[in-house]
């Protein structure tokens, strides 16, 4: 019996590599209206693929992308307030252990890296790394829409747009300063503006990664004899660990600066506290 099974698996294997053969030898002379080099350019710069904004403004189509990624968020957060939250019990279900492990990634990181204030960071990086891994994750529900021209576009990540990339890396330097501003007022200005190719460093680490990505996968798309099975594998492993990643990596060292510039108040506060004199014994 078990051989049976496998010489019908290997007419099953044989089978599907026969068919994929013949679609790429039947397929293989298709043409393209673009050549490889303006598809790629016209990933970085969009200046063909654009879509129209109720109308109004031709526009990138990340922007599209991060209009429904950040509505998707916001009502499954509302969601989990209304209806899941009140129902969350000591010992915890399934979903209720997915949020808090969640939420706990997040504040155990900003503990570690920042343990004098660190609420306040954790909800940052806690909405900053949410954003960037389901953007990217987004990329592979593939939604398309219509473009200016009349093609069909397949939105990408929020964040392959370097307007976007520079946003979240402006947005993370400011926290951080703004730590440094309630822990060690001018002082912690002068700390923080130390770091000044932070955040340009933030941004285009995060716009390189996650473009990086989509310009493989858009390579594979391109060449007809790759365009099997190959692309699926490529979007899913690349998109996959660009969310990982970079969700990480930012969060990391937001948390990691925040409280660098938080740490000369604590330790001014346990040296004043250390000074002070003691009460006799006895």
């Amino acid at each position: 019996m078990s051989s049976k099974r496998k010489k019908i698996s290997w007419i099953i294997f044989i089978s599907l590599v026969v068919l994929l053969l013949v679609g790429i030898i039947l397929t293989g002379h298709t043409e393209h209206e673009e050549t490889i080099q303006e598809t790629m350019k016209d990933a970085v710069l969009h200046e063909n693929n654009r879509v129209s904004f109720f109308g109004l403004v031709e526009v990138n189509p990340s922007l599209i992308s991060a209009y429904v990624v950040s509505a998707a968020i916001l009502l499954f957060a509302i969601g989990i307030r209304i209806f899941a939250v009140p129902r969350f019990k000591e010992i915890p279900g399934k979903f209720q252990m997915l949020v808090e492990s969640w939420v706990d990634l997040f504040t155990g990181l900003a503990r570690t890296n920042s343990p004098g204030n660190y609420n306040f960071v954790a909800g940052y990086i806690f909405t900053a790394g949410s954003y960037i891994f389901i953007g990217t994750i987004f990329e592979l529900i593939g939604m398309q829409v219509n473009g200016t021209k009349g093609q069909v576009i397949t939105l990408p990540a929020p964040l392959c747009d370097i307007n976007a990339a520079i946003a979240m890396g402006v947005s993370s330097y400011l926290i951080i300063m703004l730590g440094g501003v309630t822990s060690n007022g001018f002082k912690g200005i002068l700390k923080t503006l130390k770091e000044f190719s932070l955040p340009i460093s933030m941004s285009f680490r995060l716009f390189g990664a996650l473009l990086s990505g989509m310009l493989v996968t858009e390579l594979v798309y391109y060449y007809v004899s790759l365009s099997f099975v190959l692309p699926v594998i490529v979007a899913v492993l690349f998109t996959l660990m660009h969310a990982l990643i970079q969700a990480y990596v930012l969060t990391m060292l937001t948390s990691t600066y925040f409280g660098e510039v938080s740490e000369k108040h604590e330790a001014a506060k346990k040296e004043k506290k250390a000074e002070e004199p003691q009460p006799a014994e006895g």
